[in-house]
């Protein structure tokens, strides 16, 4: 199932400027699913991160993957508009290669396990076959009206 933007939107709450998956291929509903992104030349971080030699930060690469997992785990409860998924820790962040102006990235996420509303995520960032950024990180559902974890 390949998700473009609009239909990722209504899955996230994040927008322009901070929303950095443009396409997402969901191919296990609440498991597994690859985003996809080209940063462009003229993306916002570029002008500082760094002008010389523009290079995507990393904790946006962590956002990107971070995002790429909310997608998938939020189709899994659509209709219930008063879900959300936050990102809560992030562990083993490895960056191996820097991403530049017009590289393609796909968000490789999958989840390692949950325990309730908390779901462990692994996560691979590639350029072409080039691993540029892999790590896991935890995730968890709440409930939006009363900010608690379900």
């Amino acid at each position: 199932m390949i998700l473009k933007s609009n239909e990722i939107k209504n899955l996230l709450p994040h927008r322009e400027p901070f929303l950095f998956i443009d396409k997402c291929e969901i191919t296990k509903i609440g498991i597994k699913g690859v985003g996809y992104r080209k940063f462009l030349p003229n993306e916002f971080f570029f002008k500082g991160h760094f002008p010389e030699l523009p290079i995507v930060p990393g904790v946006i690469l962590i956002e990107a993957l971070a995002q790429t997992a909310g997608i998938v785990v939020s189709k899994s409860f659509e209709n219930e508009k008063d879900k959300s998924v936050l990102f809560m820790s992030i562990s083993e962040a490895k960056f191996r290669k820097p991403v530049l102006p017009n590289d393609d990235i796909c968000f490789e996420v999958e989840k390692i396990n949950n325990v309730k509303s908390v779901y462990k995520f692994y996560g691979l960032a590639k350029n072409n076959s080039t691993k540029v950024c892999e790590a896991k990180f935890t995730a968890m559902i709440t409930n939006e009206s009363s900010s608690e974890i379900l």
